[in-house]
């Protein structure tokens, strides 16, 4: 695996810097007091072809990978305009269909999400289940007189359900063999009858509105099905784990909007004799947070890099642990750089104080860090479950 970014690599980077930029947190702060998606940005991203860099180039993506579509969100985080779709839409949706999908969900799919002029939600989390996906209650039955699928459950904390076509939805089925519930996946489309959406009352400053989803007897057509039913956990994890990686990009970027501020803001204020960043109590923790956020890119570039490998198993662990990692050095580089900025760090002119709250999502979804510990003592370290 390579340690130093390509000169492709390198040239993306630059290249989505330079469209954050233009857009800019103004813009972007803007949208989210509107009440509506940064329309704009997503539009232009899309037409430049970042939205759709790991999509398959028969199916009007770019070809690339995870790690391509990873480096697009940090820049865009980087600039003040992290999507948070990128990370549901073309990451998870657009690669279980790419890998799973029959062709002619790929056809109807995959062009649209490259191209942005369509949108995906995922639905995953459950009232009752939380970070346990063994109890996920939403399941899928089939009508025997038409084949139909109807499905019966409940989602929370599903993002931009609002403005998504279709939302990619994990129930459960029956396995005919030995009777136990088995994860599949399912495409509903927006306006299906029986699927119903309500808004969740968020205090988190975001352009995407989260919701609950309620399906009563849900019904779909046979083909509504994403991959084979005996697939399982193989397709399911086949979208967590490009989930996991993007989040971790996604706090990264944030991170590093949070400390560029701050640095900027530390060389130039000046309270005794010298800017306040001469002082190593102002120095040292900007340049803690700074060694912090180049780890966390590090093992998230080995996460993508093992996802696009094909490496389902290396990726799961590495995917795991930079998402640990982002949202522990996103946290503490938002906080550093409000406490720099002292009273200045809450006012809307620095754009830091949205992202306190912003922060502390990276630590808490699309899994919590608790759980990532769990994981890494017990299928790193081979310790015994503790549930």
């Amino acid at each position: 695996m390579p340690v130093i970014e390509s000169e492709e690599h390198k040239a993306l980077r630059a290249a989505v810097s330079a469209l954050g930029h233009k857009y800019g947190r103004a813009y972007f702060t803007r949208t989210v007091e509107e009440g509506r998606p940064a329309t704009e940005l997503w539009a232009e991203a899309a037409k430049l072809g970042y939205l759709g860099v790991n999509l398959p180039e028969e199916h009007g993506g770019g070809g690339g990978g995870i790690a391509e579509l990873s480096i697009v969100l940090e820049e865009l985080g980087a600039a003040g305009c992290p999507l948070l779709l990128m990370v549901v839409s073309p990451a998870i949706c657009g690669t279980v269909i790419a890998r799973f999908g029959t062709d002619e969900q790929k056809r109807a799919w995959l062009p649209a999400l490259a191209d942005g002029t369509r949108i995906m939600a995922f639905g995953i989390t459950e009232p009752d289940a939380g970070s346990n996906s063994h109890r996920i209650t939403t399941t899928a039955r089939r009508d025997p007189a038409t084949g139909d699928w109807l499905l019966t459950g409940r989602k929370v904390f599903v993002s931009g359900v609002d403005i998504a076509d279709a939302t990619l939805i994990v129930g459960r089925t029956e396995d005919a063999r030995t009777g136990r519930l088995k994860p599949c996946l399912f495409i509903v489309p927006r306006d299906t009858p029986g699927f119903q959406r309500h808004r969740i009352d968020m205090e988190l400053s975001a352009a995407e509105k989260q919701f609950e989803l309620v399906l009563d007897d849900v019904r779909l057509p046979a083909d509504a099905l994403v991959g084979d039913e005996d697939a399982g956990l193989l397709q399911l994890f086949a979208g967590l784990n490009p989930e996991r990686v993007m989040t971790a990009a996604f706090a990264i970027g944030m991170g590093r909007f949070a400390l560029s501020r701050a640095v900027e803001y530390a060389r130039e204020r000046t309270v005794w004799k010298a800017p306040i960043g001469s002082h190593q109590a102002i120095a040292h923790p900007l340049a803690q947070a700074h060694i912090d956020l180049e780890l966390a890119r590090l093992m998230t570039q080995k996460a993508a890099h093992l996802y696009d490998a094909g490496d389902d198993v290396g990726a799961g662990e590495a995917a795991n642990m930079a998402k640990y990692a982002a949202g522990e050095a996103c946290v503490k580089a938002v906080d550093q750089a409000v406490h720099t900025l002292g009273g200045n760090g809450l006012t809307r002119e620095f754009g830091l104080a949205s992202l306190i709250t912003a922060a502390r999502v990276s630590r808490i979804a699309p899994v919590s860090r608790e759980m990532i510990l769990n994981y890494v003592s017990h299928q790193t370290l081979g310790l015994p479950k503790s549930y």
